[in-house]
């Protein structure tokens, strides 16, 4: 095939895979990524709060590298954004792409293997809480399309150009970047000669992380803020959860068997070496995530988050099993790919809309915000002063018709710390649990909240907005001398207080 016509098909599957996972941005851990890139573009954003991704993001470039290009190219940060999850999106296959061709011969087991991640990407992961890729830009997506060609490169015996990709992923998400590097030591392990070095696992992984406050000691306040991530803790994960751990090093390992016992000239040698350096990998990353996990005493090691191996496991997994399907049960009868595809994306599609029906399912820059929640950010970002201090519900993210939107993403202004996704940040990072704990503190009981209430919190915090939910106490009493409310919708009303 054509290097032209393989690219048209790459990016038919990448438009595919959008319209099948979705977009959405500022949703989840977007709250800070965004957050991020805006600030960079614009410091004088989020006087009061940027610390809450700051600090993390001391390890990464990736906010820098979407806000240089958004300087150079002039484009508005929303049509940036979109067009860098296009590109992430269109790398991992690529990468996908490029790895099924070293392992299957046969042209159909290639594409299969890669149309099989482009209908799965929105994929929860088991255990790990994340997805193979998410519904907004994420540097997981960037790290991870690294990584692929991290792989082709070791399968090609480039170890220097793998050094270089590593490095790259390092720079974009360190954390999955390691898991990138232990499975290229194990795939170099599988494909070396036997009296080649290998270097140690554990002598890497310790030169390659820039993350010295993931080593601040814990604190009771950061022990509260990790109970808010239940993928800390293996009594957390359910039945099912363990199954899709262990079931997909067990199905592998019945993949190598089978692929030794039969050895022909359908696959080349490096469909045997990815698979039996996927188990090992597996088996290894198991084994070593419930050794971090189960000891009180390496509580601290938590957020290197251990069980996210299963990202790359899982990626890996598909592909093999998408090119077997290729080759053996879809052949080039069209009929039984319509037969998967068509069912499997409708189901992934469904999904999606199951999770966020509140909002369209491509939140693109050009289409109007129909959602009250995003209306509301909207108007404040227009509307507000950049030093506003806003308070709002701390488990708003919750809340009917939100769906995880975060504040600060969209709205550009700073606010007092939520439940959900700050949490997780104080979780990661210790110095920032006192702050976190304080402020979720100060807000609970939110929703009977009375003038009073309000008062104490621009008093203690200098709160001088919040934002009022149909489910707050004060929703249809903000008449009161106490606050001003200059905006409303049908779910949520911006008041000022006085």
């Amino acid at each position: 095939m054509r290097q032209r016509t393989a690219i048209l098909l790459l990016l038919l599957l990448t438009a595919a895979a959008l319209l099948i996972q979705g977009y959405h941005p500022g949703l989840e851990d977007d709250a800070f990524y965004l957050a991020a890139i805006k600030q960079d573009l614009h410091p004088a954003l989020f006087p009061h709060d940027s610390e809450f991704f700051r600090i993390h993001f001391q390890a990464t470039i990736f906010d820098k590298l979407i806000a240089f290009s958004v300087r150079l190219t002039h484009l508005p940060v929303a049509t940036a954004v979109l067009l860098w999850q296009i590109v992430a999106i269109f790398f991992v296959l690529h990468g996908c792409w490029r790895i099924s061709r070293r392992c299957f011969e046969r042209t159909e087991a290639q594409w299969c293997a890669t149309a099989l991640i482009a209908a799965l990407l929105s994929l929860p992961i088991p255990g790990a809480a994340i997805l193979l890729s998410d519904q907004y830009l994420h540097p997981r997506a960037l790290a991870t399309a690294a990584i692929l060609a991290a792989i082709v490169a070791v399968i090609d015996r480039k170890l220097w150009l793998a050094g270089i990709l590593l490095a790259i992923a390092f720079s974009l998400h360190a954390l999955m970047a390691a898991f990138g590097l232990s499975f290229c030591l194990f795939l170099e392990w599988s494909l070396r000669t036997a009296d080649r070095p290998l270097p140690s696992p554990v002598r890497v992984l310790g030169l390659v992380f820039p993350l010295g406050w993931i080593f601040e000691p814990a604190n009771d306040a950061w022990r509260r803020a990790a109970s808010t991530r239940g993928f800390y803790f293996l009594a957390n994960v359910q039945w099912y959860e363990w199954l899709g751990i262990i079931a997909p090093v067990l199905l592998l390992f019945l993949f190598q068997r089978n692929l030794r016992a039969h050895a022909d000239s359908n696959h080349p040698s490096a469909l045997l070496s990815l698979t039996s350096s996927l188990f090992r990998y597996g088996l290894f990353q198991t084994v070593a995530g419930i050794v971090i996990m189960l000891p009180t005493r390496l509580e601290r090691l938590r957020p290197f988050e251990p069980m996210r191996y299963l990202h790359l496991l899982y990626l890996l997994f598909f592909l093999i099993l998408g090119g077997l399907l290729g080759a053996y049960v879809l052949d080039r009868r069209l009929y039984r790919w319509v037969l998967l595809f068509v069912p499997l994306s409708v189901g992934m599609f469904y999904a999606q809309r199951q999770m966020y029906g509140a909002y369209p399912h491509l939140e693109l820059p050009f289409v109007h915000a129909q959602n009250g929640w995003v209306q509301a950010f909207h108007w404040v970002r227009q509307n507000t002063p950049e030093d506003a201090l806003f308070a709002l519900d701390p488990h708003y993210m919750k809340l009917p018709d939100e769906e995880y939107h975060g504040f600060r993403a969209l709205a550009e202004r700073s606010v007092l710390c939520d439940y959900e996704k700050d949490g997780g940040m104080a979780a990661r990072v210790p110095s920032l649990a006192p702050r976190w704990l304080k402020e979720v503190t100060a807000l609970e009981g939110w929703r009977t909240f009375q003038p009073a209430d309000f008062a104490r919190l621009q008093r203690e915090f200098g709160v001088t907005w919040v934002l009022l939910s149909r489910a707050d106490a004060q929703y249809s009493a903000t008449g009161s001398t106490s606050m001003n409310c200059p905006y409303s919708n049908q779910d949520l009303k911006v008041c000022q207080l006085r």
